[in-house]
């Protein structure tokens, strides 16, 4: 089946028209779902870069397989030079074996009969927005505070980022304490490294000032030390023990895609309201590959 074809039977299932089942079954993701065409697969990932950093600046990678292990190396050797004929030394690679998990993460939208029937409303924009806007932001919480349990290690849990300085205060963060998070981390990793923190975090550090009075943000390009700052929602603010600012390479941090999205309409559920409801769910995990890649500033006690 092509995909223009695949797509269009998708739509006409969605909106309720009768179809050859057979037709769309290839592609079924179980219980009645099925998997998105890769059209609309393609606008969700960018929409949903919209809504999580971690889709931005992490590395997505796919596997099929229900539960397993995934591989990481941890390049660590160095070129030399060597005599013509001379044995080429061995790098000192690592290679790392992580288990991953299948999560699955799941949201449900109604709609009334009348705008799905109606072939002039932007049934595939609606959905598309919708589930966009609530698996991103979702998905950034867990990629941020997951236990790991039922969802994925966030970047702040137990297996996550290693505390690069403590603060002395517990509410407040000084210059010198960003200076000291900043060089805790190593230089390789400073290359590529942006700064992760709430609003009110960034709010505080936009009028810190070092002795001589040079503010520490750059409002012009919203930058600190010449390295990008995102604020994120879902980050801890600056309170007792909280992880309140992040630094590193978060493409270390591996999103694992287990199932693509898939959507199920669910035709009787609400039907008493005269509604149709739309079932999204995908699986996948996410992990701190790298741990020294990424370091925080802790508050205190």
């Amino acid at each position: 089946m092509t995909t223009a074809i695949y797509e269009r039977q998708f739509w006409n299932l969605m909106r309720g028209k009768q179809i050859d089942i057979s037709d769309v079954s290839i592609k079924a993701a179980g219980s009645g779902a099925y998997l998105t065409p890769e059209e609309f697969k393609g606008k969700f990932d960018k929409a949903l870069a919209k809504e999580c950093v971690f889709r931005r600046l992490a590395t997505v990678v796919g596997t099929t397989s229900p539960d397993g292990k995934i591989s990481a190396v941890a390049s660590t050797g160095e070129a030399d030079w060597v005599g013509e004929g001379a044995a080429i030394p061995e790098s000192a690679d690592t290679i790392t074996q992580f288990a991953i998990g299948s999560h699955k993460l799941a949201s449900l939208v109604r709609l009334k009969n009348s705008f799905v029937g109606d072939t002039a409303f932007p049934l595939e924009n609606y959905l598309l927005g919708a589930f966009a806007r609530r698996f991103g932001r979702a998905e950034e919480a867990a990629f941020l505070n997951g236990s790991g349990v039922d969802r994925p290690s966030g970047l702040l849990g137990a297996t996550g980022a290693g505390v690069g300085v403590t603060a002395t205060s517990a509410t407040a963060i000084t210059y010198d304490e960003v200076v000291k998070l900043y060089f805790s981390l190593k230089a390789e990793h400073r290359a590529s490294a942006i700064f992760l923190m709430h609003d009110d975090t960034a709010m505080a550090l936009r009028t810190l000032k070092d002795t001589a009075g040079n503010l520490l943000w750059n409002a012009e390009r919203d930058t600190i030390f010449g390295k990008p700052v995102v604020t994120s929602p879902s980050m801890p603010w600056a309170a007792a023990e909280k992880k309140a600012i992040v630094f590193g390479d978060l493409s270390h941090y591996w999103v694992n895609e287990r199932q693509p999205l898939s959507v199920k309409r669910l035709n009787e559920r609400y039907s008493v309201q005269n509604e149709i409801g739309f079932m999204a769910f995908e699986r996948l995990d996410g992990k701190l590959i790298l741990p020294d890649a990424v370091k925080v500033l802790q508050m205190a006690e």
